[in-house]
């Protein structure tokens, strides 16, 4: 993992443990660049949460430093740190009007009354909530309640944003549209941002950089782009997008790439990125929409007979499912472009793919 020049959050060699014998965080070592958003993703029980937690000062760390702009900040209690946070449920005073709930992290800090008054002018227009001050959290949808949220978080100008599965509890669409929100707040403002989410959509949107987290370790930590297309393993591959896995043995090694034979018969020309040995266990990896369907004559080097199972228009594309050697969810997503191919339940197709485009992963 490369360290970011300009490190504004250093863990270094952190782990957390409740209990005394299992740790939650397993040696994380892991920069933060000043400016940067960086997500955390994984599923539940991966260890993110806490990460975040540890790093806001509700939590401490077993063993290990926290570093924030280079001062070690392990006994530095929460409201000292000069740290911003968001969480799920907005976590509002509702007896405040939204002009007295971000008024108050700037009064606690004994800021003047004038200042306060421009800080709350700038921080509701970067929400877009200018007309929204003298309401009560009870009177704003979600939408507004989580700006808010955002807005109180930055009012002070903290070096430092935290975001606990800031939208978890809006609609798809309005999820959707704050993500853009706080994307563009945050390219706007150039304030570090650490969010933590188990929406790998949602971290492919909003992320500089994405560490994906299990079981405590961080599996892989790089920009959404080399996520998506370069996985390093085959949990982040599966874990990362919609993905089709296929396992069997490593047959040839030829430089970059390998033959691997399929458990279910068939052999596949892939990218060695995760094997080192021919006899090794693999599970290969190839995206939906790297597939094509009747490929012209030698232009790829993986060609099936592929059976359509099933067929379903989601507009943009058709999500269709196949039953190719022996496995019937192998899934194609096929453009709803001019000329593209018309289907049928039940019907033989040729599919195939480039060897660039399957992955050799862990098995």
């Amino acid at each position: 993992m490369a360290e970011p020049v300009d490190a504004l959050v250093r863990f270094k060699e952190v782990q957390k443990s409740y209990d005394g014998e299992t740790l939650v965080v397993k040696n994380l070592n892991l920069d933060v660049a000043r400016g940067e958003f960086l997500t955390m993703l994984g599923p539940s029980g991966s260890g993110k949460t806490t990460c975040l937690m540890m790093l806001a000062g509700f939590e401490t760390a077993t063993h290990g430093e926290i570093y924030l702009d280079g001062q070690a900040i392990n006994n530095v209690p929460p409201h000292r740190r000069n740290i911003g946070m968001v969480f799920q449920n907005y976590a509002l005073f509702p007896h405040m009007t939204v002009r007295e709930n971000l008024a108050y992290p700037l009064e606690v800090r004994k800021l003047g009354k004038a200042e306060i008054e421009q800080k709350i002018a700038r921080a509701l227009a970067m929400v877009q909530l200018e007309a929204f001050g003298d309401r009560r959290p009870g009177q704003l949808s979600g939408g507004q309640a989580q700006r808010v949220a955002v807005a109180r978080a930055l009012v002070f100008e903290p070096q430092l944003v935290l975001m606990d599965e800031p939208l978890g509890a809006l609609d798809k669409q309005l999820r959707e549209q704050m993500q853009y929100e706080i994307k563009h707040i945050h390219e706007n403002l150039g304030v570090t941002v650490v969010y933590v989410t188990h929406d790998q959509s949602e971290a492919l949107t909003m992320s500089n950089r994405i560490a994906v987290f299990n079981d405590g370790v961080i599996q892989q930590l790089a920009p959404p782009d080399a996520l998506y297309e370069e996985p390093e393993n085959a949990f982040v591959a599966q874990f990362i997008g919609e993905n089709n896995r296929l396992l069997g043995k490593v047959q040839a090694m030829n430089g970059q790439t390998c033959r691997v034979t399929l458990d279910d018969g068939g052999d596949v020309e892939a990218l060695a990125v995760n094997v080192d040995q021919v006899g090794a266990r693999s599970t290969l990896s190839l995206r939906p929409e790297r597939v094509t369907i009747n490929p012209a004559a030698d232009s790829v080097p993986n060609v099936f007979d592929a059976r359509v199972e099933e067929l379903i228009y989601l507009g943009d594309h058709m999500r269709t499912r196949f039953n190719v050697c022996g496995h019937d969810d192998f899934i194609v997503k096929v453009p709803n472009a001019a000329g593209h191919v018309v289907l049928e339940p039940g019907e033989v197709v040729k599919i195939g793919w480039k060897a660039e485009d399957c992955r050799a992963l862990d098995a």
